[in-house]
């Protein structure tokens, strides 16, 4: 009998077994308390499922598209840095896992391997997530994906001010490996400053981002442009008039910013505000097949995954992720059938139980 992973918490029970505590630390930590990145798990548990039985459900449809590519199951990989510190192949594997998945990979600036080579460990399709740290590190990051055959860039728009984790700073951690898209521009490092993979806390020595940006990085390059870390209607509503092509709805793991709404709570309200105008997906907190089909079910094309990555990595570098990976393709598959569904990209009205109270509340005045 096969002892392999069942599900992704063992993924991750062994994954904690094989890091050293500061590495796990790292890629566990939340932002102060950890509430948001405890809420993003436990707001999906309060969403339940409501089966339709009875049904011809023998064939099943999972692929999907996003922003027009096609992949094998609506599931990506989050644009997560640093991935060196659970596998020495890194950013590499992990592309070769998503790639054995058929799947979409996002590649974070924050990457311990530089971007090309990532690009070249495997076929499947690729996102760019950028930080702008800056017009002129920003300029060459863009033109480098662009170049490569990355075909949209992810803008990042969840870290205004530097967020250390209170876990990292008990541990004096520092990620002990160089970021790859800088090996050859040393000199931009110092621009990466604040992020969760920079070699300081010191906040970055850069203008801030804001919307007026927007059009300057559109003249960049011709690729799409989704938006990364969008937590309410109203900024759902002013990037949809920006002309973003996607916005991922995400707290970033609960990382940057504590008490927020999980993610899957604040994804009907951003939904509701892209009035189709833009794809939806979601990340945060997405841990079984049933999470993502309770995504899809409110409005998201798809889902990403980010811890679990590191996980698949820990345990069994590129073989690991893809094990991840079909872990959620398994068991999307079955709730599908089992919910009497048989296509991701039409499931019908009703298949969600939303208690009263969860969510989207009203603010204060």
């Amino acid at each position: 009998m096969s002892d392999a992973p069942v599900s992704l918490r063992d993924y991750e029970a062994r994954a904690k077994l094989n890091l050293p505590h500061n590495n796990w630390d790292f890629i566990e930590a939340g932002a102060m308390d950890e509430a948001t990145t405890r809420r993003n798990s436990s707001a999906f548990a309060a969403l339940s499922l409501r089966p339709r039985l009875l049904r011809d459900v023998e064939n099943r449809k999972l692929s999907t598209t996003v922003l027009g590519q096609e992949i094998s199951f609506p599931v990506m990989v989050c644009p997560a840095g640093g991935h060196k510190i659970a596998h020495p192949e890194g950013e590499l594997a992990t592309a070769r896992g998503a790639g054995m998945s058929n799947t979409l990979m996002m590649l974070s600036t924050s990457s311990h391997y530089p971007m090309e080579e990532v690009m070249a460990a495997s076929s499947g399709p690729k996102w760019f997530q950028l930080y702008h740290r800056g017009y002129e590190v920003t300029e060459m990051l863009v033109h480098r994906a662009e170049e490569a055959g990355f075909k949209a860039i992810v803008l990042t728009v969840d870290t205004p001010v530097p967020s250390p984790k209170e876990r990292d700073v008990h541990n004096h951690y520092e990620n002990p490996y160089p970021l790859g898209n800088f090996r050859a521009n040393s000199e931009y490092l110092e621009a990466m400053s604040g992020t969760d993979e920079a070699p300081n806390w010191r906040p970055a020595p850069t203008a801030p981002l804001t919307w007026k940006e927007l059009d300057w990085l559109r003249g960049l390059t011709s690729l799409p442009l989704v938006l990364k870390g969008v937590r309410t209607a109203e900024d759902a509503h002013i990037a949809v008039e920006n002309g973003v092509n996607g916005i991922l709805v995400s707290t970033h793991g609960g990382r940057q910013i504590d008490q927020t709404m999980g993610a899957i709570e604040m994804l009907p309200e951003i939904v509701q505000a892209s009035k189709g105008q833009a794809e939806v997906y979601l990340d945060s907190g997405v841990r079984r097949g049933s999470d993502v089909l309770k995504a899809l079910a409110l409005g998201a094309r798809a889902v990403a995954v980010g811890r679990p990555l590191y996980w698949g990595l820990a345990v069994n570098g590129a073989e690991g992720v893809h094990g991840m990976l079909e872990v959620l393709r398994r068991e999307l598959d079955h709730d599908l059938a089992s919910c009497g569904q048989t296509d991701v990209e039409n499931l019908e009205a009703g298949l969600i139980n939303i208690p009263f109270g969860w969510g989207a509340g009203t603010t204060a005045p």
